[in-house]
């Protein structure tokens, strides 16, 4: 493992011991039994909140359960096959550590048809990705030296990326191609790059500053930097006098990206996130141009391929665990991370991974848990689908699944915080029911799509009692978002 990886590691551990200190731990807290005619002023309370006319116009599928018991205390609408967005994330990640364990990792390796020369040469050389969603340019750093330390001074032909740890098709059937060049729909590869801390795979960052003067082109760049020639920056931008801000927007076409827009004299230096085509190119591109830069002679241009099966493994880079990424992709909802773990899971021997593999195993797990109702269906592994469909009632007994499992504190530490302003803490939950009993206490996942939100999680009362919950809407006016807050509020504040 890099120094960059363990460092990583190290953080979100502390963040979590943290975090176990701010909020009750739903699986050792002690709950006092309510009466019957208790239980029933709690419905009545949450079934007043949804009365609200942003949750009564939308479609709501919800339940909340006696954590301790697994009674249903309040139900509208639970077996009502509905939209999940990111809460599919609570499925995929659960399965994952159920099928491939806590302690999984993926592997990034260097490969060469033969041992090098006594002169250091060899003809090719291999990146071959094994799935990992954390590979980084610090890690393309330390393969590029070990490959060095292996004795190659030059390589006669190319670098090859090879992603075939996953199939060809990069870009999910059932999702929509306008988001293309968005980072949360980033294409999948077995072998990807990330070029920030913020491990959007498949992307590059397009850094701008102002020109000289008004009236010239900003001045751009590319993070990381040795993608320059991966990709093309078309400038199309204007700088403005001072004070008149900034508007950038990027457009892809294969690897041509079109830079448009304004920035303003003076404004300081900031960036733009885009996707990236044919990941383990640009991948293999990075890497040929980390191994020039310590003094490895690459002759050939990066390109794409199958690694032979007659092979000498020159270098080898492992990720962090899985208990710890699942944690790095659940706190900013992470579609991409969660890709490669349905991907993974889809994998047979050696054939690659295939999202439709990976989402029957996902479903095959799911109902060694529960009773699953034909109408659910699952396409992808981050809900970024509107394809797929999920009940409340199912969420919720995936949720107290996992409280049975040895890897539960990691599942649970890995959800969002209400209201916790630290964003590795609080994650897409940072700014939300701030100022509540719910703030500091309830952890849930969200999600988010056009036309639909979500809420599931945990979330303990004023009594020490704990409640598993999840809230579905689909809509077509105003969300019911806020009101779904108010629900989780309430559950925290509830007095019996």
């Amino acid at each position: 493992m890099s120094r960059t990886r363990r460092g990583v590691l190290t953080a979100v551990l502390t963040l979590c011991s943290l975090a176990l200190v701010v909020t009750p731990d739903a699986a050792h807290a002690i709950p006092t039994v309510p009466s019957a005619v208790n239980d029933d002023a709690l419905a009545a309370k949450v079934t007043e909140v949804l009365k609200d006319s942003r949750a009564a116009k939308a479609t709501v599928g919800a339940v909340v359960a006696d954590t301790a018991s697994g009674t249903e205390l309040f139900t509208t609408k639970a077996t009502t096959a509905l939209k999940p967005a990111s809460n599919m994330k609570l499925l995929t990640s659960a399965a994952a550590l159920d099928v491939l364990g806590p302690d999984a990792r993926f592997s990034t390796e260097v490969f060469a048809p033969s041992a090098p020369t006594g002169s250091g040469t060899v003809s090719r050389l291999y990146l071959r990705g094994n799935g990992d969603p954390t590979l980084r340019e610090s890690d393309l750093k330390s393969l590029a030296a070990q490959v060095k330390a292996s004795g190659v001074r030059r390589v006669t032909g190319s670098v090859i990326g090879d992603g075939g740890f996953f199939d060809n098709d990069k870009y999910n059937n059932y999702w929509n191609p306008v988001d293309q060049n968005s980072a949360y729909a980033a294409q999948i590869s077995g072998l990807t790059l990330s070029p920030t801390s913020a491990l959007r795979v498949g992307t590059i960052n397009v850094s701008y500053k102002p020109g000289s003067k008004a009236g010239k082109k900003a001045v751009l760049g590319v993070v990381p930097a040795l993608a320059s020639g991966y990709v093309k920056l078309v400038n199309k931008t204007t700088t403005k006098k001072a004070g008149s801000g900034a508007a950038i927007s990027l457009r892809r076409s294969g690897n041509t990206i079109t830079v448009s827009g304004r920035v303003a004299l003076k404004r300081s230096k900031a960036s733009a996130v885009i996707t990236i085509s044919k990941p383990a190119g640009y991948a293999a591109h990075v890497f040929t141009g980390m191994l020039r830069s310590l003094g490895v002679a690459v002759d050939g241009t990066a390109t794409i391929g199958s690694t032979p099966k007659t092979r000498v493994r020159l270098a080898s880079d492992t990720s962090v665990p899985l208990s710890t990424i699942v944690g790095l992709l659940m706190k900013p909802s992470n579609n991409g991370m969660t890709e490669h773990l349905i991907k993974t899971m889809g994998r047979t021997g050696n054939k690659a991974g295939t999202w439709a593999a990976g989402s029957a195993r996902v479903l095959k797990w799911l109902k060694t848990t529960q009773s699953v109702p034909s109408t659910v269906r699952i396409v992808d592994g981050s809900g970024l689908a509107h394809t797929n469909r999920l009940t409340g009632r199912v969420i919720v007994r995936v949720l107290q699944y996992a409280r049975t499992r040895g890897w539960f504190g990691t599942f649970r530490d890995a959800l969002p915080v209400a209201g916790n302003p630290d964003p590795a803490i609080g994650g897409t939950l940072t700014d939300r029911m701030v100022g509540t009993a719910a703030q500091n206490n309830l952890r849930a996942k969200t999600g988010t799509l056009s036309g639909v939100t979500a809420l599931s999680g945990y979330v303990t009362d004023k009594t020490g009692r704990t409640y598993t919950f999840s809230m579905l809407g689909s809509y077509k006016s105003n969300s019911p978002r806020v009101v779904f807050d108010k629900v989780g509020a309430t559950l925290a504040a509830w007095a019996g």
